[in-house]
């Protein structure tokens, strides 16, 4: 069984002025159990929608999304329980401290303060978060610091399916690394399935089984690292995956972001 499988997903949205904009265009992929899965594109490729897609948020208008062989749109509750996201555009109660929000966060899954706080604290410590600064409002803290308390609450419920959409962005390099060390901790640690979406060449690359690149809703390719780079290959040169992006798209991350923004 596949912790995650989508088959002619499609989503589309309707602007202000009547013009219809297709996110996702016939969306078909999987995620095996216990592998990383990176979505690779530029602002505006449809990223964000595919995971709001399988996080039940938002509904497809045609095609499959199966978590653990459940119907997703079917039974959006039962999904719910086996998953948890981390976006870019993370929300929290800003006037009340990190730890309040986590312990908050712990309770919407039933879980106690009592087993949440050790457990916090382990998180905490691992991505490299200062305990003392998790009694500060959230709103005391940097872009960076909430991003990882995005994370920490995410990985709170131990989820068996986790959806990153952009999580390291904001991070300082450091931070950055702890966090992608800490991803791949808890996929073998609790043999989560993890589905990664990002512009960043490097972090999909370190971080992927397989790697696919995201386009206008629709995905190229979806290959390991190093077969994705052979099949661009030219002159008996394996390119980078930046430059695979390049060859696979015609414009570098950096150009497309600017025609997604």
């Amino acid at each position: 069984m596949k912790a995650l499988e989508l088959k002619n997903v499609d989503k589309s949205f309707k602007k202000r002025r009547g013009e219809v904009v297709r996110a996702l265009d016939g969306i078909s992929l999987s995620v095996g159990k216990g592998e990383v899965v990176g979505i690779l594109g530029p602002n505006g490729s449809g990223k964000s929608t595919l995971v709001r897609v399988i996080s039940t948020l938002v509904l497809p208008d045609a095609g499959s999304v199966e978590v653990f062989g459940v119907d997703a749109v079917r039974h959006p509750k039962q999904v719910q329980r086996s998953m948890n996201r981390v976006s870019v555009e993370a929300s929290f109660f800003k006037k009340l401290s990190a730890m309040e929000n986590l312990l908050y966060g712990a309770k919407l899954y039933g879980v106690t303060s009592r087993e949440a706080r050790p457990r916090i604290g382990e998180i905490l410590e691992n991505i490299g978060f200062a305990r003392k600064r998790a009694t500060e409002p959230m709103e005391h803290l940097s872009r960076g610091m909430q991003q990882k308390i995005a994370l920490a609450r995410a990985l709170l419920t131990s989820p068996v399916l986790m959806l990153l959409d952009e999580p390291t962005t904001g991070l300082d390099p450091r931070s950055k690394k702890d966090v992608q060390a800490f991803i791949l901790r808890i996929r073998t640690a609790h043999d989560s399935s993890i589905l990664l979406c990002t512009h960043d060449m490097g972090e999909a690359e370190e971080l992927c089984d397989r790697v696919g690149i995201m386009v206008d809703g629709r995905i190229l390719a979806l290959e390991r690292p190093e077969e994705l780079k052979r099949r661009y290959a030219t002159n008996g040169r394996v390119p980078t995956l930046e430059e695979t992006f390049m060859a696979a798209t015609g414009f570098s991350v950096e150009e497309a972001s600017a025609e997604g923004e």
